[in-house]
């Protein structure tokens, strides 16, 4: 297996966050590791926390409730709604955190996903285009860590492909 990493670039005037990370295994096996919440579960979250879906119901107009349980059983809820998707190339949806019910927590911001998956020979390169309604609001969300825990979390996934899921 190769050794890749996450590109992360910024687009400040675009309000526009790309993550661009290639994997090593089919498009199939990837997109089913985004887009079930059994699999979800077991790389989204960075460790030491992992993730724990309440539901998920993956369909345009459908979302995922779940929350992050962190190592002294803290839990941070989070949604993401889905809007457009085509399988097995691209989704979009958009992604807060909420209460345990999906109520949204308005004192952080939304941010608003378009995931393209594209084949190659052997590979997945996920391509995630994450948009914001304002500058602070991207700021917010790099100062909270995004970058660290997003690849945190890509990590976990290439170890989640390799063990054979």
């Amino acid at each position: 297996m190769t050794k890749r990493e996450a590109v992360f670039s910024k687009d400040l005037e675009n309000k526009k966050l790309t993550v661009v990370r290639t994997f090593d295994a089919p498009l199939k096996k990837v997109w089913s590791a985004w887009t079930e919440s059994e699999k979800l579960d077991k790389w989204w979250a960075p460790k030491p926390y992992k993730a724990e879906t309440k539901s998920m119901d993956f369909r345009a107009g459908g979302y995922w409730l779940y929350c992050m349980v962190g190592p002294q059983g803290e839990r941070t809820w989070c949604k993401v709604t889905f809007h457009k998707i085509e399988a097995p190339t691209n989704f979009s949806c958009t992604t807060g955190f909420s209460d345990e019910q999906g109520v949204a927590n308005t004192d952080f911001p939304a941010t608003h996903w378009n995931n393209e998956f594209q084949e190659g020979t052997g590979t997945t390169t996920v391509t995630v285009n994450i948009s914001f309604d304002q500058l602070a609001d991207m700021e917010t969300i790099i100062a909270m860590g995004f970058q660290e825990g997003f690849t945190a979390g890509l990590v976990n996934l290439d170890e989640y492909l390799e063990s054979g899921h």
